[in-house]
């Protein structure tokens, strides 16, 4: 993830994953990959459902849970629709730190679009490196036989931009690695938590994007619709929290956020957790504070900053209002005050 606000959208996936250090091993031993580790990636997936009420486990799950957590991952890798390939040409749309550093790791027979130019490449996936409020842009310029091939790599909520045009099946990616300079070799997203890689990706072309980064020994996970959409959640309430809890304290770093302000991450985490889990109807998996502030310690560098609300805080927000308007407690009650505080919302 970028330090400016371009790049931290394409460079960095801010974010943790949902995996655990015991199905490492056995994660990579089937993920189908060329002789080195796929790399990570972060993907969304359907964000549809009603509230459950349902509120999140923050302990450590046990022993028996994981194992049969790495099974179930296990089988999801295997069942990947389609072989990784060493010589699978990719169209970038983008040539900026992630599109060049995924070219780089390729054949050299990739197409660079730049946006606003018509998207035509070799048959294959189509890697969109650009940030969110480009991907219409993107979408307009891409002939309809080609949409299917598109491929989002964007941090925040997608989903539903993705389903109100057709595209709600499309590969996704939740991408951990850090491209500090334009040419430089991408630096894998690994915690003390999460050794074995965060980077995740679901869909159509997800082995072929995962081995595309086992190239230059990128970890990345490959993952069923379901296990991304709670990969995809764990994410969004990282960035969510991370950021609105550093931007409430004078825009401090990621590093002071996780050392000084813990009960306020840990509050936030909870609220947009349970909210979470209720509007997508899934259940994340213990430990999701543990493996947050890991997170945060990793990137203790970055900076903090409210941004790209409609796809991030403003999901959350939304959900709050919701509830407003049918008379309801917000769910969200501390995450709303913020926000109002920091000025992201009125």
């Amino acid at each position: 993830m970028h330090h400016d606000s371009a790049s931290e959208e394409r460079a960095l996936g801010i974010m943790t994953s949902m995996h655990i250090h015991q199905c490492a091993k056995l994660i990579s031993t089937v993920s189908c990959r060329p002789a080195t580790s796929l790399s990570s990636a972060f993907v969304s997936s359907p964000c549809c459902g009603r509230p459950s009420g349902r509120a999140p486990r923050l302990a450590r799950r046990s022993c028996g849970a994981a194992h049969r957590t790495c099974r179930h991952r296990a089988m999801t890798v295997a069942a990947a629709q389609q072989d990784a390939s060493p010589d699978q040409a990719f169209t970038l749309v983008g040539s900026g730190r992630v599109g060049t550093a995924l070219a780089k790791l390729g054949s050299g027979s990739d197409a660079f679009i730049e946006r606003g130019q018509p998207v035509n490449g070799p048959p294959g996936p189509i890697i969109v490196c650009t940030r969110n409020d480009d991907l219409q842009g993107v979408l307009d310029s891409t002939p309809k036989d080609r949409r299917e091939d598109l491929v989002f790599i964007q941090n925040g909520i997608l989903q539903p931009w993705l389903d109100a045009r057709g595209l709600g099946s499309n590969t996704q990616a939740l991408v951990y690695f850090a491209v500090a300079k334009k040419g430089e070799t991408p630096i894998d997203g690994r915690t003390d938590a999460n050794p074995e890689g965060l980077t995740a990706v679901t869909g159509k072309h997800a082995q072929a994007f995962a081995g595309r980064l086992a190239h230059g020994d990128l970890s990345c996970k490959v993952l069923d619709q379901t296990q991304y959409k709670k990969s995809m959640l764990e994410k969004l309430i990282w960035i969510c929290a991370v950021m609105l809890v550093g931007a409430k304290n004078g825009n401090i770093k990621v590093g002071e956020v996780e050392k000084n302000h813990k009960d306020e991450m840990s509050t936030l985490i909870s609220e947009l957790a349970s909210a979470g889990e209720a509007e997508l109807r899934v259940q994340l998996d213990d430990g999701v504070l543990e493996r947050l502030l890991a997170y945060s310690r990793s990137v203790a560098s970055f900076p903090t900053a409210v941004k790209e609300v409609p796809w991030r805080n403003g999901w959350f927000y939304d959900i709050s209002l919701q509830a407003k308007q049918e008379h309801k407690d917000d769910p969200c009650p501390t995450h709303s005050a913020w926000l109002k505080q920091v000025g992201a919302v009125a």
